[in-house]
């Protein structure tokens, strides 16, 4: 009877010491390596853990001292590929990792949804910048809807107004609309959207050429559809 009791204790440590030791795993330590032979299955994708990034593969790499790498094949995929190496920083939050680089996409995401010794399983996850950019471009979207919203038949219907800024300064462009929309509601929302690409130009550090956008002379109806005339 002695000896079961001590068998059963026995067990049971072993049992708390493997829980403990998994507990106590930095899943941070974790992250550190090279990734590499990618699969994707919807939003997510699988990289096993390996020795180096490959020559002619996609991988990326996490270093110790905040450094990212990118092996990759660039946006193009027309063969022949050529593989070359982009270069980063990263941050890990919890479970987030905020990529940063020189390339397209600057600045992205992925949110770790497993991680082991030789498995890391992410998904892409929009950062604020790019949550923000996603906004403008719904609002923009209204704008365009309402503008055109009409047809065009009588260049005396309609007219024209700028939208948008520049990082450097001045309009991004021109839109035209008709004067037989709720125009108030027209041009607030082009208000808006300048204002609010304007803030976000000066908040992500955006850069763009200072050439000035042409001012348009009239709007012309061409089948149906307003035209911008210079």
């Amino acid at each position: 009877m002695k000896l079961k009791n001590y068998f059963f204790l026995l067990v049971v440590a072993i049992f708390f010491s493997c829980e403990s030791n998994e507990i106590e795993i930095d899943t941070n330590n974790l992250v550190y390596g090279t990734w590499v032979e990618p699969s994707y299955e919807n939003e997510t994708i699988t990289f096993k853990r390996g020795a180096t990034l490959p020559k002619e593969a996609y991988g990326v790499a996490f270093s110790k001292d905040g450094v990212f790498t990118e092996k990759t094949s660039g946006w193009c995929g027309t063969p022949p590929l050529t593989f070359f190496n982009i270069e980063g920083t990263f941050q890990l939050e919890n479970t987030l990792i905020s990529i940063s680089t020189q390339s397209y996409p600057s600045n992205y995401a992925w949110r770790i949804i497993a991680l082991t010794k030789e498995k890391l399983v992410v998904k892409r996850e929009l950062t604020a910048q790019e949550n923000e950019h996603s906004a403008l471009i719904d609002l923009f979207i209204e704008i365009e809807n309402l503008a055109y919203s009409e047809s065009c038949f009588n260049m005396a219907d309609w007219t024209f107004v700028a939208y948008g800024s520049k990082a450097c300064g001045g309009p991004k462009g021109y839109i035209p609309y008709s004067k037989n929309i709720d125009t108030g509601s027209f041009l607030e929302k082009t208000e808006k959207y300048t204002e609010a690409e304007k803030e976000y130009n000066k908040k992500w550090g955006i850069i763009s050429d200072c050439s000035l956008s042409a001012s348009p002379t009239a709007v012309e109806c061409q089948n149906g559809y307003p035209t911008l005339i210079y």
